[in-house]
């Protein structure tokens, strides 16, 4: 079962290696643990829905807590610290085209806000429930999420668009196909949630990102539907799928997903790599995106993460024996890069690959260790979540922050925003540790993915202050450093100050009144980009 308040399923949990909690320690200080707060009382808070009985709506008090927040860290410190007060009215489950529509009609006939709810995995406050007047309706898809067409001659899959990630390539690995989108949030989060977000995978290098993987679909608005059909390319006027990416739900209702799909790889190998600075291992990764090798990903820590990803290792005599071979190679354990690169196709594309990407390696001095990396990367990668709770339970919160600059200030970028998070709550001697790493990289810069763990405070609006604290310094070092807002999380309400400076007074009055035009009293997930 999914926990309500916290990250998965309630059955699985992690281990924080007796090593890295020390490490942590020495770092930041002890955890300060605090009690949750239990769901029956918070069951008790939640007010009378203001809304009409609907036959697909619910007003079950707990089906209104789990759908009144995702998973970012205001969301945790209210549904885990019992500072949660908003919640929705109710909850929908559409099981049709049909249903979406009634219900859209539903919430206008009755002046209704209507929040749109994929997998509940949203890190920068997506779900957040608006103060006011009016009721409030959270539209799940959990049940909209049928396969309507598998069209193997063009690669084309259409799906509802409350499909999740296990189901979606469950279906398509069946004909050995696959989408090729995996976020860390693959097991929970939707295919209408990755669109309406502009999301990227972990291995989007090779299959593209989803903006490059969203093809066509139908999107159901207050104003009417909008269709957009599956063309391979087309030089008509501006390409309106790009107003429906990245939308979250302001425009209306993605129902209908139509996708790019590949077939399954021969062959996927994962490679560990370890370099002897960040400076011999950012050029390398540059010259390695920037020959246009067929590789699934590239993924480079910085040395502070490469020390963290060896201590939750566990397997202390492996690591031992890792760290003896990288000193006979001349690969400093302070210095060290860990680099994981994928390799992808056929043996003699592998091969090829390969043959090209040692080269580049060398030439900066990198030490190829195996694979034994890569394939516990692969079997693990949609653990690290689970931390989360690990660390809170502990007494730590943990958020992450994330941008994407040109490869002349990926350097500089990170080090501004480590350097802000690092020292952002000086002034109530609390510290913060961070750590980075790039893991979507491009021919012209790369992705920079920055992970912070700080203290919980003594209440839950201290440690909310402290999140805002740390949040807004880095933000104010991404603007500067001339980085997007959100390279992959999206805008929601936690990033949304920020996008003016990116966009500029013109674009912002377009989004603006594009979302004006289609849903003129603002039903749709307001408060949310802009």
């Amino acid at each position: 079962m999914q926990r309500w308040n916290g990250w998965g399923d309630d059955a699985i949990s992690l281990d924080l290696p007796l090593r890295a909690e020390k490490h942590l320690q020495e770092i930041i200080g002890e955890g300060t643990p605090r009690d949750d707060y239990p769901l029956d009382q918070l069951i008790d808070r939640v007010p009378a829905s203001r809304l009409p009985k609907h036959r697909l709506i619910s007003t079950d008090p707990r089906q209104r807590i789990l759908h009144a927040h995702g998973q970012s860290l205001p969301d945790w410190i209210g549904f885990r610290g019992g500072t949660l007060n908003r919640f929705p009215d109710g909850v929908a489950m559409p099981a049709s085209i049909d249903d979406i529509q009634e219900l859209l009609d539903f919430a206008e006939k009755h002046r209704s806000i209507i929040i749109p709810y994929g997998g509940g995995t949203s890190v920068v406050g997506h779900l957040t429930v608006p103060e006011g007047k009016h009721p409030v309706l959270s539209l799940s898809l959990k049940q909209f999420n049928r396969l309507i067409d598998l069209d193997l001659y063009n690669r084309l899959a259409t799906f509802e668009a409350g499909v999740r990630g296990p189901d979606l390539e469950a279906q398509l690995r069946a004909k050995d196909f696959t989408l090729g989108h995996f976020p860390q949030s693959f097991e929970y989060s939707s295919l209408g949630g990755w669109i309406v977000t502009r999301a990227v995978g972990q291995e989007s290098t090779y299959y593209g990102r989803m903006d490059q993987l969203f093809a066509g679909g139908k999107m159901l608005t207050p104003r009417g539907s909008i269709t957009l059909p599956p063309f391979p390319a087309s030089a008509a006027g501006p390409d309106m799928r790009h107003l429906l990416m990245g939308s979250e739900g302001r425009l209306g209702v993605l129902a209908i997903a139509t996708v790019k799909i590949s077939p399954l790889p021969e062959r996927h190998d994962i490679h560990g790599v370890f370099f002897p600075s960040w400076k011999n291992a950012i050029e390398a990764v540059k010259e390695l995106s920037g020959n246009h090798l067929p590789l699934s990903m590239v993924r480079l820590s910085n040395p502070a993460e490469t020390t963290v990803n060896l201590l939750l290792a566990g397997y202390e005599t492996q690591v031992s024996l890792l760290k003896r071979y990288l000193k006979f190679r001349d690969i400093p354990e302070e210095e060290a890069c860990m680099c994981l690169i994928g390799f992808i196709g056929s043996r003699r594309m592998i091969s090829a690959t390969r043959r090209e990407s040692s080269s580049i390696v060398d030439d900066f001095d990198g030490v190829f260790v195996g694979k034994t990396m890569g394939e516990a990367w692969k079997k693990h990668r949609f653990r690290s979540p689970y931390l989360r709770n690990t660390l809170w339970d502990l007494g730590y919160a943990v958020d992450t922050i994330e941008t994407a600059v040109t490869w002349d200030r990926v350097t500089s970028t990170m080090r501004a925003m480590e350097n802000a998070i690092r020292y952002s709550l000086e002034s109530s001697k609390e510290k913060v540790q961070t750590f980075s790493h790039l893991s979507s990289v491009y021919p012209t810069g790369s992705s920079v993915y920055t992970t912070c763990v700080f203290r919980l405070g003594a209440t839950p609006d201290e440690t909310l202050a402290r999140w805002m604290t740390i949040k807004q310094a880095a933000s104010d070092a991404i603007i500067a450093g001339g980085g997007t807002i959100s390279h992959q999380h999206g805008v929601g309400t936690d990033h949304k100050a920020y996008l003016k400076a990116e966009k500029g007074d013109v674009c912002m009055d377009i989004i603006r009144m594009a979302c004006l035009h289609v849903d003129p009293d603002e039903q749709m997930n307001p408060g949310k980009l802009i």
